[in-house]
Formats: structure tokens, sequence, C-alpha cells
């Protein structure tokens, strides 16, 4: 009758091996043409950005027409207060801002949805253009907006100054009243919270990227077959197991131990194998 220790089997793990996918049964030619097409039509948008352009020039002319007027009334004729001044320098900047506000729409539209804009080490390359994304762009188009709106705003509070009545009149027309301030203030408002929960939902995707990406990797699949052994135990100064072996803690009469050693492993001498 053999001893326990002896009739210990041969310890075996099944590997997964990989799922071979093969390249010769893939879409036809029919359904590439299809991918193909819908992938160029990505360029019918291309005419638009082209558009926006011309709304910027438009904006440009416009600009100078309106510094023209802030010129002529207040230097040359010397007609416009100090507080006209001020709104026809917020008219500039809200030009200003509206002006920006194309550029990222055309760069970052075009960049996102149509085609890579090659400026790779151009010393003018904004900084968002390499990592823009159509999250960042939201974001981005909603501070200009805010921008835009805060600038109105403070037109609206620079001409209520003079409110008489709770309106304020160009002649016979109304240009503001108490409720149409109101309504200017909760859409800008609106305008903001807007803003704040679209970066709350592009810090929250962002913060999702790192977690993935430092996730622990698997730990590596053990050998697929461990070997068993049986070697009489050596007095001090004989032969040892060999490198990686794992001496169990049970041991017999005739002094033999059992040792587990990776499949493949020279024994030493006097080992012998339990298959």
């Amino acid at each position: 009758m053999s001893r326990p220790d002896e009739r210990i089997p041969v310890s075996s793990r099944p590997v997964q091996t990989p799922i071979e996918r093969s390249g010769e049964r893939g879409p036809g030619p029919a359904s590439r043409t299809l991918a193909g097409f819908i992938f160029a039509s990505r360029w019918l948008q291309a005419p638009l950005y082209l558009g926006l352009i011309i709304a910027q020039a438009v904006y440009v002319v416009l600009f100078f027409v309106e510094l023209w007027h802030l010129i002529e009334k207040s230097v040359i004729k010397g007609k416009f207060t100090e507080t006209e001044v001020m709104l026809s320098v917020l008219a500039l900047i809200d030009i200003v801002m509206i002006a920006n506000l194309l550029i990222m729409v055309i760069i970052g539209g075009y960049e996102t949805f149509v085609s890579k804009i090659r400026v790779d080490g151009h010393h003018d390359e904004p900084d968002w253009l390499s990592h823009v994304n159509a999250n960042l762009l939201k974001v981005k188009l909603a501070i200009s907006i805010i921008s835009i709106s805060s600038i109105h705003l403070l037109k609206t509070f620079i001409e209520v100054g003079r409110m008489d009545g709770g309106l304020v009149k160009n002649g016979k027309n109304v240009i503001y009243s108490n409720d149409g301030v109101m309504w200017e203030v909760i859409i800008h408002l609106a305008f903001i919270v807007s803003a704040l929960a679209l970066a709350w939902i592009d810090k929250m995707s962002h913060h999702a990227e790192p977690a993935k990406a430092h996730a622990p990797a698997p730990a590596p699949a053990p050998a697929p077959v461990l070997a068993y052994a049986v070697a009489p135990a050596a007095p001090v100064g004989t032969a040892t197991p060999p490198a990686g072996a794992a001496a169990s803690n049970a041991g017999d009469a005739d002094g033999y131990v059992t040792v587990r050693v990776p499949a493949g492993t020279a024994l030493p001498e006097g080992a012998q194998r339990i298959d």
C-alpha cells in the first residue's frame, strides 16, 4: 500500500486560450462602400464652417463701423456722454466676444467632427486644440455664452439707471422695463447653471478614465502543470531541493517529505516523481 503523500495527483489548471478571429470573413464590398460613404458625409459640414467664416468677416466690418461711430460722436462731435461711451465700448466688446465664439465653433467643430487640423508645432496653436473634444467644446461655448450674456446684462444695468416709472424709453419706444430686466437676470442664471452642469459632467468623465487606466492588472495565471516529487529528508550538507520548490508540512516515519516543483524542473539525486 502506498503512503498517503505518494498518492497526490498531478495538479493542472486549464488555460484559457485567446479567441482567434479570422480576418477572412470581414464585411463585404457593399458594407464597406456604405460605411465609407457614411463616414465621408462629415464633409457636408465643411460649407457650414465656411459660412461661419463669412459671418465673422461681417462682424469685423460691424466692429469698425461701431468704432467709427464711437470716434465720431465722442471725439469729433463731442456728443457722447461718459455713459454713452461706456455703452459703445461694451458693444465693441460684445462683438469681440461673439467673434471669439465663432472662432471656437469653427476650429473646434471642424477638428472634432470633420477632420484634423494639422498644425502641430505651430507657435500660434491654441492650447485647447490639442485635447479638444465634444465635452470640452460644449464647456467652452457655455462659458463664452455666459461672457456675452454678462456684457448684455451690464449694458442693461447701466441703462436702468435712468429708468422712469419702471420703463426706459427711447422716444416712444420702450427699451427696458422691470419685467424685462428680471427675465434677463433669470436667463443669465440659467446659462450659469447649464455651464456648471456641463463642467461637472466633463470632470466626472475625466475621473472615470484615470480609474480605468490605474485598475490593477489581473494576476498572472499559475503554471498549467505542477509535478509532485518525494525525496528523502537529507541531513545538513547534502543536496537540497531545486530553487522554486515548495515543501509541504507533511512527512512520514521514513524521513520522506513531499516537495512541489514546477513541471520540467530537474530533481535532486534520490528524489522520486509522483505521477
